[in-house]
C-alpha cells in the first residue's frame, strides 16, 4: 500500500492511499482523483519521505508531551464546543436551505421582488453579484465552507 501526499489545484492537502505507483499513475490518467474537500479534479502528487524499515534498527523511545495546564485544556474543550456548533449549524443550514447554483443571484432578485415564492436558497455567486444584490437592498452573506455541499458528511 502507498501512500502519497496531493494537493489540488486549489491548494488543499490530502493523502492519497493507492496499491502501486502504476494504480495512483492509472486513476489520475482516468480522471478518477479530485480533493476530497472541493472536488477539484487538478491533483498533484508532492513529494514526500519513504519509511526505510532498517534491519535492527529500533524506533526512538517516544518522549511524553507535558501535562496541559487546566487553562489550556479550558480552551481546548471551547474551541471544540465552538467548532461543534459550527458544524452543527452549517449542517442544518445545508439541511434547509434549496441549492440553486450559480443562479443564486438571479434566484435571490426574483424572490426580493416578489417574482416567486420565499424560500430559504443558497449558492454561488462572484463577488460583483454580492456587491449589485447589496445596492438592491438584498441582504445575502457568505459563508466561509469550502465545497458546499460536502462531497463527505460533515465532521
Amino acid at each position: 500500500m502507498k501512500v502519497l501526499d496531493l494537493r489540488c489545484g486549489a491548494g488543499h492537502a490530502f493523502e492519497g492511499w493507492f496499491a502501486s505507483e502504476d494504480d495512483y499513475g492509472s486513476q489520475r490518467e482516468r480522471g478518477l482523483l479530485d480533493c476530497p474537500v472541493c472536488g477539484n479534479a487538478e491533483v498533484v502528487r508532492l513529494p514526500s519521505a519513504p519509511r526505510l524499515n532498517l534491519s535492527g534498527a529500533r524506533a526512538p523511545e517516544p518522549v511524553p508531551a507535558p501535562a496541559p495546564e487546566p487553562a489550556q485544556v479550558t480552551a481546548l474543550a471551547g474551541a471544540n464546543a465552538a467548532a461543534q456548533r459550527f458544524v452543527a449549524a452549517v449542517a442544518e443550514l445545508l439541511n434547509n436551505t434549496q441549492d440553486v447554483g450559480s443562479r443564486f443571484a438571479e434566484e435571490a432578485r426574483r424572490i426580493h421582488y416578489g417574482e416567486s415564492e420565499a424560500k430559504a436558497i443558497r449558492g454561488q455567486t462572484t463577488p460583483q453579484e454580492r456587491e449589485a444584490l447589496a445596492d438592491e437592498g438584498i441582504e445575502v452573506f457568505t459563508l466561509p465552507v469550502v465545497g458546499i455541499p460536502p462531497k463527505t458528511p460533515l465532521q
